[in-house]
Order: structure tokens, then sequence, then C-alpha cells
């Protein structure tokens, strides 16, 4: 796989209404993000991604364990679709499913998440959604914002890539400060999506460093 030629061809994952994924895929349409998403994966057959993709022109494949209720086929049917769009970097955008440790040990360093709190608070299974932001909240925690992380087979345990750091407001709602917080995620992602596209994260001392471009 060379990075520096062509495109990335890039798997997106999602369960929700794919917000996320759908601010990587506008910069991918403006030309910033030299990739192409070849394929959208969902466990919901309703989700917004979906229902996006579609509106979009892109590839769905609907992958859960009501298709493939066994445990080998849902491995081996989410590593064939892998394979078949010969895909080299898979983003996390929502994806409320934990990947398959296989397919995270055969893409080592090529699956990247967004996570709602400056990791390592508020991470782990659990902290998902508005879970994360009452928490942050509820500990008095004075800074929050959205992290972007390698996956390993742990719950967001993988090297951390980047970080948007916002302050928490005074007698600020969870629901405020996740509004904030996805404003950041937003811009973001498609940031270290881009950086991976163009080759510029490199590692040092088995942490992830972003380099500029020209």
């Amino acid at each position: 796989m060379s990075l520096n030629s062509n495109l990335v061809n890039i798997v997106v994952f999602a369960s929700g209404s794919g917000s996320n994924f759908k601010s990587i895929h506008q910069k991918i349409k403006e030309g910033e993000i030299s990739g192409k998403i070849k394929i959208v994966v969902s466990n919901n057959p309703n989700s917004g991604a979906l229902k996006y993709a579609i509106s979009e022109g892109i590839p769905i494949f609907i992958h859960n364990k009501v298709r493939f209720h066994n445990e080998e086929k849902y491995y081996e049917s989410l590593s064939k679709k892998l394979i078949e769009v010969n895909a080299e970097l898979l983003v996390l955008a929502g994806f409320m499913k934990k990947i398959p440790d296989e397919i995270v040990a055969h893409f080592e360093r090529r699956i990247i998440n967004i996570h709602p709190s400056l990791l390592p608070k508020f991470g782990g299974k659990g902290f998902f959604g508005m879970n994360v932001h009452r928490a942050v909240i509820q500990l008095g925690e004075k800074e929050s914002g959205a992290s972007v992380h390698f996956v390993n087979k742990i719950y967001d345990d993988g090297p951390i890539v980047a970080q948007s750091v916002i302050t928490v407001n005074d007698n600020e709602s969870p629901e405020d400060l996740a509004a904030r917080v996805l404003v950041e995620e937003h811009k973001l992602y498609p940031e270290v999506v881009k950086a991976f596209c163009e080759n510029r994260i490199l590692w040092e001392n088995n942490k992830p460093i972003i380099v500029k471009g020209n």
C-alpha cells in the first residue's frame, strides 16, 4: 500500500446520524482530503448515516448479528467486504459495536476513532454520547473536548493522535456541552483523516505525531 499515490480507500463505520462521516465526506467532495469513501458499514439499517450514504451514491453494508449470527460468519463477512474494497483506512464515526480483534490486528495503525472527551479521561465501556458529557459536568471538570485515537483491542485505549480542548462553562447543561464538543469533532476528525491520507502521521516511540504539510 502506498499512501502517496491516488486516493486512499476509506471505509466508514457508523451506527447513528453519521454527522462526523458527513463532515469528512464534505471535505472529500471539496477536494480537501485525498481519499475516497468506498463503503459505509453500519449495524443499524435505519441509521441516518446509511440514508446519507445512499443519497450520495456511496455503497453500504449492513453488518450485525441479525444478518450474521454465527461468530465466524460475522467476522468473515466483514473481513471479506474490507478485502473486496481494498480498504486502507477504517474510520469509526459513532460506531456502537466493537470491531473484531482479528480485524483490529490486521489493520493496526489504520483504524481511527473519535471520542467526545479528552482521553484517557471518560473513556472505556459505557462512556459514549451523553453519558460522557453528564460525567464531565458531574465531576466538575474545567475542560472537555474531542480526541481522535488509533484503535486497539480495548475501548478508547489506543494511541491518541489529536485532541481539541474547550472550556466547560459554569452551569452548562450536558446537552449544551455535547453540542459544543460536536462542533470540535467536525473540525478535528477531517483534519486527522486528511493527515493520514497525506502520509503525515508519523510514529515516534509508539506515539503518533501529525507533521505539517507543505
